[in-house]
């Protein structure tokens, strides 16, 4: 499949405020994006990636993404649940991050029952956390998303959000496990790369640093820093946003 044949759905609802940014990512690689509402989607046929933006949908009442995950549920879950396991992708950047792990996608129940295994808590400082995060690739075996872009190597991308502590249920082992399967896609680092470092590098206290992970099969994918906003932005060996949706669109590509 050429780009220009890829159809990319944006999905928004009032409060979602990153999709224009989106947007223009999947447009610079010549790809087909759609800005499409919620309450406009009818069927997910026509597209091959589902993105979820950032912002506060639904003024973030109750709980982050809580409102836009239920509205999904009541209206396509099962469509979504057979387009992820037909091998489409699905991302969430911040808001979207959070709208995931809402619906059970992230981390991904082994059941496939959409059972909520995972939150995205306040940050530890109990205010929005403004600032760029310095982020590594830790993981480079199975994410769509990141497929491009070689484990180790460190993306500075902006950070923006109050709740963005990723608390997954069942200790220490639950975290080693999802380590162990390669779900742990991006951590916090400090200029060192040290994966331990402490606030202000990371902004929200996840522990182990978690900034982004993806489901067991690797085609559901959040993080909550932006690359859609450092899409120009390289580092020294030229990488930047602009490689998670050159992943993606090649990964697409490739398989349909």
């Amino acid at each position: 499949m050429k780009p220009e044949d890829i159809n990319i759905c944006i999905l928004r609802i009032e409060g979602t405020n990153n999709e224009q940014e989106m947007y223009d990512a999947f447009k610079r690689l010549g790809t087909k994006p759609h800005l499409v509402h919620l309450n406009e989607l009818s069927s997910l046929k026509p597209y091959q990636c589902l993105m979820i933006p950032g912002g506060f949908s639904a003024g973030d009442y109750i709980r982050a993404g809580t409102i836009f995950a239920s509205r999904i549920k009541s209206n396509f879950m099962d469509e979504l649940n057979n387009f992820i396991k037909e091998g489409y992708a699905v991302g969430g950047i911040c808001n979207g991050f959070q709208v995931l792990v809402e619906l059970g996608l992230l981390p991904g129940n082994p059941k496939g029952n959409g059972t909520i295994t995972a939150c995205l808590s306040r940050n530890d400082s109990a205010r929005f956390e403004c600032r760029h995060s310095i982020l590594k690739h830790v993981s480079s075996k199975k994410c769509v998303f990141t497929s491009l872009l070689p484990q180790n190597e460190q993306l500075i991308v902006p950070s923006a959000h109050a709740e963005g502590k990723f608390l997954l249920s069942g200790g220490k082992k639950a975290y080693e496990k999802l380590e162990k399967n390669g779900q742990i896609i991006f951590k916090y680092v400090n200029y060192k790369g040290e994966t331990n470092a402490p606030y202000p590098w990371n902004p929200n206290g996840s522990p182990y640093n978690i900034a982004g992970i993806c489901n067991k099969r690797g085609n559901v994918f959040g993080m909550m820093p932006h690359p859609e906003r450092s899409f120009f932005s390289k580092n020294e060996h030229g990488y930047s946003g602009k490689i998670l949706f050159e992943s993606v669109v090649k990964y697409i590509g490739g398989t349909f």
